[in-house]
């Protein structure tokens, strides 16, 4: 299979797959400037599935870092009024909403830490709309990357062609380079389903996690719904949000957090790295935060608020998981968490517990459910990790032995 037909496989997916762009819905589309190629497939793929519409909107590495040695102080504390209109006026219409995100893991390494932090919070308070309904299920969307030379020489910089190693590498996790892919990201879905309803099912009141280093208990809310592959928006379209994706997740209950927990892999936060790091939880909360390399960025992360300090998403990936058995540190979150068992801390998915779209923030709160302007995700799983699910009795029941499934 040529590189031209896997690159189309992909924006076939990313499509019909992944965002399921409707007959006559408008699509809102993220692209950096490197991806130009694959972007205008994905644009003709979704006129093809009926798109009424696809607005474009570029993104550029170089522009943002110019942005950040250059411009005036006072810019990193507003987001540019008409990308506010155009994403959260793109929520309100309930548009599919496509993102490649792809950035170089270190772009903002060298830049000053508060004005990182204050652009985040910008965005993230100027686009409450827009996030409100994606963790809602308000809009079908999927969010994908693609090599660019930055990222490339990070993951294989002993490569000589790393950026056509990279490619193979994104072909392969995403199923592009088979033959019907389609077909076969319809039996993975499957077998996510299948471990999602087994686990809704027992509805254990915590997880108990164990592996060197990590001592941790995730309290899980009454009424948690596990969710990992496709998943339904509230007006009834499947879609897939992340492509790869190996996980299924829930909320955790944002008061009920207690101990230690080790990374195992490096976080990539904001154009920084972050390696070797733990949090320590009481009652929810993250009172202490170590860190071999970046602590400054997890100290920045955790003061965005107050619901950035407690943990809004739990989520369960082998360890056998075909990303994990690349044996390939990606440093890029959407693919190392498909490697890896992962929390995020801020913001949980409101559709994960029953009702949660339809509550207040108030009503939100009192069941468990953790705001923030945040939802990073952060890897802790490996083959030396244990889980047991503890029932409501409190009796304790394997859910992982050696980082793999043990029902």
């Amino acid at each position: 299979m040529t590189f031209e037909e896997k690159l189309k496989n992909y924006a076939d997916l990313i499509v019909n797959v992944g965002a399921n762009v409707q007959k006559g819905q408008n699509v809102m589309f993220r692209a950096p400037v490197e991806g130009a190629e694959l972007a205008r497939l994905i644009v003709d793929s979704a006129y093809a599935a009926g798109a009424r519409y696809v607005d474009l909107i570029w993104s550029d590495d170089a522009v943002t870092l110019s942005h950040f040695e250059h411009a005036a102080d006072d810019t990193f504390d507003e987001l540019p009024a008409w990308m506010g209109t155009a994403l959260n006026g793109a929520a309100e219409r309930a548009d599919a909403f496509i993102e490649i995100r792809a950035t170089d893991p270190s772009l903002l390494k060298d830049q000053d830490p508060d004005k990182v932090a204050r652009a985040s919070k910008a965005r993230r308070e100027a686009l409450k709309p827009f996030m409100k309904a994606v963790t809602s299920s308000g809009v079908n969307w999927c969010l994908v990357t693609m090599p660019i030379e930055s990222w490339a020489q990070k993951v294989f910089p002993d490569v000589s062609d790393a950026m056509t190693k990279l490619w193979e590498a994104v072909f392969k996790a995403v199923r592009a380079d088979l033959a019907d892919p389609v077909g076969e990201w319809r039996k993975h879905l499957e077998r996510l389903e299948t471990r999602r309803t087994y686990l809704t099912n027992k509805q254990y009141t915590a997880l108990h996690y164990r592996a060197p280093g990590t001592d941790l208990k995730v309290g899980l809310p009454k009424g948690h719904i596990w969710f990992g592959g496709s998943q339904p928006t509230q007006a009834g379209i499947d879609y897939v949000a992340n492509l790869p994706t190996e996980e299924v997740f829930t909320l955790p209950h944002k008061d009920r957090v207690d101990g230690v927990v080790k990374s195992t892999l490096p976080l990539s936060y904001n154009g920084n790295l972050v390696e070797d790091f733990e949090f320590t939880f009481e009652a929810g909360k993250v009172v202490n935060v170590k860190a071999a390399q970046g602590l400054e960025s997890l100290k920045n992360l955790l003061a965005t608020d107050e619901g950035a300090k407690h943990l809004g998403e739990v989520a369960l990936v082998p360890y056998s998981s075909p990303i994990s058995q690349m044996g390939t540190l990606f440093y890029n979150t959407l693919y190392d968490e498909n490697a890896s068992c992962h929390l995020a801390l801020g913001r949980a998915y409101a559709f994960t517990i029953q009702n949660g779209a339809n509550m207040s923030s108030e009503e939100a709160a009192a069941v468990g459910v953790n705001e923030s302007l945040e939802h990073v995700d952060f890897m802790m799983g490996s083959d030396k990790m244990d889980i047991d699910g503890i029932t409501e009795s409190g009796e304790t029941e394997a859910v992982m032995r050696g980082g793999e499934w043990a029902f």
